[in-house]
């Protein structure tokens, strides 16, 4: 029971797929309850009593909150096949590429929910924090840690299932291979990876979820 790992979150989200990612990597048994977002749990608000929001990890009944947060400890818990390099400076440059993708990560997710000058704006931000990653975060490795995933792949996940699914229920193309081959590469090698390949969310299903909440949002305007 001390050792016992819960993990709660939503079905598409990406940041519950961080924590997933890092547990399947280090070979963490869990057990996944699946929340409500419209209908949050008693327990959900008793674990993140804050903010109220997934992913919350509960190990030994302890809960810890916030995805990227939970990845470190994850990865300080479980030190087997590390995320973060041991090396101080990697270790700090690694941190602030995640600290990057979680401060502009939200401008790409944002672009489904905005119209007209709005998301010209969103789409120009989006463009921008594409081209700085291609340009100075990825480099020619395979993956941003070398030839192995590390916690800033995890932290860009995102880029590699969920920008897609943005850009087909826009219709638009904001990673393109001419513009951004190192990019575009590392999505392909990301999703080849076994343990992201088998766990990643049905993508003809986010699509209809993703529909729906634009249609929503256009309604609403």
């Amino acid at each position: 029971m001390a050792d016992q790992v819960k993990l709660h979150g939503t079905w598409s989200s990406p940041f519950v797929y961080r924590v997933i990612w890092a547990l399947k990597l280090k070979g963490v048994p869990y057990e996944y309850v699946e929340e409500d977002l419209f209908k949050k749990s008693p327990l959900l608000q008793q674990y993140n009593p804050v903010n109220k929001k997934i992913p919350v990890l509960v190990h030994g009944g302890k809960p810890v909150c916030e995805s990227m947060i939970i990845v470190e400890y994850i990865d300080q818990t479980w030190p087997h096949n590390p995320l973060l390099p041991t090396d101080p400076y990697e270790k700090a440059i690694a941190r602030f590429w995640v600290k990057f993708a979680e401060d502009k990560g939200s401008i790409i997710g944002s672009l489904f929910r905005v119209s007209g000058e709005e998301q010209e704006k969103a789409i120009k931000e989006s463009l921008e924090t594409l081209k700085i990653v291609e340009e100075h975060g990825l480099g020619e490795k395979t993956f941003f840690g070398g030839d192995k995933i590390g916690i800033v792949d995890i932290a860009f996940g995102a880029f590699s299932h969920w920008l897609g699914v943005i850009e087909e229920t826009l219709g638009l193309e904001l990673l393109q291979p001419i513009a951004f081959p190192r990019l575009h590469a590392w999505t392909k090698n990301f999703k080849e990876v076994p343990v992201i390949k088998d766990n990643l969310p049905d993508r003809d299903k986010m699509l209809v979820q993703l529909k729906g909440i634009r249609e929503m949002y256009l309604a609403s305007k």
